[in-house]
């Protein structure tokens, strides 16, 4: 590890200035603080009191709700979507789906498969002379989305079909 960079509990190293990076990491800095991950559950190391028989500022020794952690992580990726279908930047849009795809949420662009009712939504029609395309998807005009086997959103699809 060099002078440049900052060492952080999870064992990732960032430059000691974020503002001096030219590209985003994707990565929230951690704050500069003990953390001890024994006797914890979740992704994070949990802090370490400065004395014994103190918990930290804002930790919680409750146990975690399973039903509510599925319901946050629910809404944070609705939330996402609706970020994503908004971004103005190609490249911060691509960088969301990115993210989604990394915990599981992956993009439906079904260009070239047969049309299927139960996981696609027709938004138009292509005329074809081709009797081979027909019932294929032409084009994918709005982007669906599946949380590793659950459908969250169709893809809205544009279907040739025969003249």
């Amino acid at each position: 590890m060099s002078a440049d960079t900052t060492a952080h509990g999870d064992g990732s190293h960032v430059p000691a200035d974020p503002l001096d990076e030219d590209t985003p990491t994707g990565r929230i800095p951690l704050p500069a603080h003990r953390c001890s991950d024994s006797g914890t559950s979740g992704t994070m190391p949990r802090p370490v009191a400065s004395k014994s028989g103190v918990e930290p500022v804002g930790v919680t020794s409750a146990p975690i709700d399973h039903e509510q952690a599925l319901a946050d992580r629910h809404a944070l990726i609705q939330l996402c979507l609706y970020a994503m279908d908004r971004a103005r930047s190609g490249g911060v849009a691509e960088r969301i789906e990115q993210g989604l795809a990394g915990v599981g949420v992956h993009a439906m662009r079904p260009d070239g498969q047969r049309f299927d009712p139960s996981v696609h939504e027709a938004g138009g029609a292509v005329p074809t002379d081709d009797a081979a395309l027909e019932g294929t998807v032409a084009e994918t005009e709005v982007v669906g989305f599946v949380d590793h086997d659950r459908l969250l959103r169709a893809p809205v699809v544009t279907v040739y079909t025969r003249r």
